[in-house]
């Protein structure tokens, strides 16, 4: 009965050698050379289109932004889309854009809303008079001679200072500190799917495939080898 089972497993062994594994693996190198190539192609289309998006940033120009934000957006969401960033010094593979900033769209509507909370501010009743004049008249030519942004450090440095020596000053700050909008409106982070019906996807998806079937008959045939081992043992 042993022989019998025997003889049976070496017949399922040796049609199951038909198609060999290195055969297979002939097959996965050159198909994951394309893979990877497309991968890349994808790539530098998505690193094209952003740059797009910051350059129309830097403009101000608000229909070439919006514009450049869609057309990033739909290949993102319809490509499979990878991205090298780096997290806490390590590089991290990222499916999509990663995060981005819109800098310059930030600054303006920022500027923008500190001038409208000035109006607001030097129109107000103060007791010192106008504080944001007496301060601005300090600050900005330190700002000019050091070459501080309205953000830099340096610069809100000098206004918390100024600001201090009035009574009235906590009013005037959380004025403006209310007044600029948060980073995070203007943070993006567009993801792609892991798959996706392109090239780039059937490649992924054709890779997948021999990888697990090259998987299951080393296992299948490692469990027949040790089946016929036990049975011409019995």
């Amino acid at each position: 009965m042993g022989g019998k089972k025997s003889n049976r497993l070496r017949r399922v062994l040796g049609s199951f050698k038909a198609v060999r594994v290195w055969q297979l693996v002939l097959i996965l190198i050159p198909l994951m050379f394309l893979t990877a190539t497309l991968l890349r192609f994808d790539h530098l289309r998505m690193v094209e289109l952003r740059s797009a998006v910051l350059e129309a940033d830097k403009t101000g120009d608000q229909d070439a932004l919006k514009t450049s934000l869609i057309d990033l957006r739909d290949f993102v969401f319809s490509h499979v889309a990878i991205n090298i960033t780096e997290a806490n010094g390590a590089p991290v593979i990222m499916f999509g854009t990663g995060p981005f900033y819109l800098e310059q769209q930030y600054l303006r509507a920022a500027d923008a809303a500190i001038k409208e909370a000035e109006s607001i501010i030097i129109d107000d009743f103060n007791p010192n008079g106008n504080i944001y004049a007496a301060v601005a008249a300090i600050c900005q030519p330190q700002a000019i001679a050091n070459g501080w942004a309205w953000s830099s450090p340096g610069y809100l440095d000098c206004w918390t200072s100024e600001l201090a020596k009035y009574p009235a000053s906590d009013n005037l700050e959380n004025t403006l500190a209310a007044a600029v909008p948060s980073t995070e409106l203007y943070r993006l982070n567009y993801a792609s799917p892991l798959w996706s019906p392109t090239p780039t996807g059937f490649a992924l998806l054709a890779c997948a495939i021999i990888i697990v079937i090259i998987i299951v008959r080393i296992l299948i045939w490692v469990i027949l080898k040790i089946a016929l081992l036990i049975l011409g043992r019995s």
